[in-house]
């Protein structure tokens, strides 16, 4: 799901996706005796949002009262999985041969609302912006 201020991040997972798709295709084409599967992570605690924050001042830039609490947002409220059980939640789909694995409900009702209503979901992820942050 493509998500305001996280431009570059959406374009890199979008890439990864597609990569993995493709890859998937040629593989099965091919009929390599191999499986590859594509990773959609939910909000998992791995302190990616803290991180990046910390990133970016140690390179001396200008934090926004919005960026930081976005960050603040984040932690408190979308990334609750533990990575340990996303890890097994992985590994279990790995083993199952499962071409793309949802890790956390989020992730499978993100997923859900994506692919089921493309031209509404950016104006809702939007509005939730704005309402949540500010303009």
């Amino acid at each position: 799901m493509a998500q305001p201020t996280l431009t570059a991040y959406c374009a890199s997972k979008f890439g990864v996706r597609g990569f993995t798709e493709a890859l998937r295709t040629e593989v099965l084409a091919a009929r390599h005796p191999v499986k590859v599967t594509t990773v959609h992570p939910g909000g998992v605690k791995t302190g990616i949002a803290s991180g990046n924050l910390a990133d970016a001042s140690a390179r001396g830039v200008d934090l926004t009262a919005s960026q930081r609490k976005r960050v603040d947002f984040y932690n408190q409220r979308l990334l609750r999985m533990q990575p340990s059980d996303a890890a097994n939640i992985i590994l279990d789909g790995v083993a199952a041969g499962s071409p793309r694995i949802r890790v956390g409900r989020d992730a499978k009702v993100l997923d859900y609302a994506v692919r089921r209503f493309p031209e509404l979901y950016p104006r809702v992820v939007a509005g939730l912006d704005r309402r949540v942050f500010g303009a």
